[in-house]
């Protein structure tokens, strides 16, 4: 039944004209579809990434390990293709992120050569791009590092309010003008992702005993609070010979932080405070 409805329609062509320019029009389309699909192949947007992969389980050397993807099918940032991978050809690839907006700091890393956060790096133009985990700390597996000596230190500088008079309205928050509010800016924004402090060289060297970048940037963010009353209290408990004074104003932290902080000036400006207390 079917064969006979197709040689039907056939014959119907055959014998109208306007159906004849009609399938030879649709005819012609569907050849020309055809030639253009290779080439719409071809407009494919390759690029190769490097990634530095390490499993406890499985304890040998690391090694990078590379992955191509289509960069016209993937968002515009290092995070996004990271996560293409994980997701399209490689779920084992272990990595931090949550927020994707630079305000949590879990996906610190080491993209070419530079420490930044992956969702606001974006991908750069070329051939390959490199991903390592931030240097000088000890990998968990793969991009993820071991952050509990970064998060101790920034515990010892107590950052917290102290004072040792109640409030002047009993139950409540303690005022602040504008002026001193003012005083906070560029160390408050902190997000404490690591990036300055795992790009100095005296971290690097002393990192058990020197605070680094973003704890004294932290430090000085207290002591220059006007409503925290251990100023005094915080000097002297970062007065150290390698607490304080391993930095020697090499600047890798300020090229480092993807908020624009400065934390060498932060920790300049302690050690001025140390010499005329």
């Amino acid at each position: 039944m079917s064969t006979g409805l197709v040689r039907r329609a056939i014959s119907r062509v055959s014998s109208n004209p306007a159906s004849k320019l009609l399938f030879a029009r649709a005819h012609a389309s569907e050849v020309q579809a055809q030639q253009v699909e290779p080439k719409a192949q071809d407009n494919s947007k390759l690029k190769t990434f490097s990634i530095y992969r390490w499993n406890p389980d499985n304890p040998s050397k690391p090694e990078l390990k590379d992955y191509q993807i289509d960069l016209k099918d993937c968002g515009p940032m290092v995070l996004d293709a990271l996560i293409k991978i994980k997701n399209e050809i490689d779920p084992t690839l272990t990595f931090r992120r949550s927020c994707r907006e630079g305000i949590c700091g879990s996906c610190a890393m080491n993209i070419d050569g530079c420490n930044g956060l992956a969702c606001l790096t974006k991908i750069e133009s070329g051939e390959a791009s490199t991903v390592t985990p931030l240097p000088h700390m000890f990998v968990i597996k793969d991009l993820v590092v071991d952050m509990t000596n970064f998060y101790n230190q920034y515990k010892s500088i107590e950052p917290w309010l102290k004072r040792k008079t109640p409030p002047p309205v009993p139950g409540k928050e303690v005022p602040q003008s504008k002026k001193d509010r003012a005083k906070l800016d560029g160390m408050y924004e902190c997000i404490l992702c690591a990036c300055c402090s795992t790009s100095c060289p005296s971290y690097w060297w002393n990192p058990e005993s020197y605070l680094g970048p973003a704890a004294l940037l932290h430090a000085h963010r207290w002591i220059s609070d006007s409503r925290d009353e251990y100023t005094k209290e915080r000097l002297d408990a970062i007065n150290d010979e390698f607490k304080l004074y391993r930095c020697h104003t090499i600047l890798n932290c300020a090229r480092a932080c993807p908020k624009g902080l400065n934390p060498g000036k932060q920790i300049t400006t302690i050690k001025q405070l140390q010499l005329s207390s």
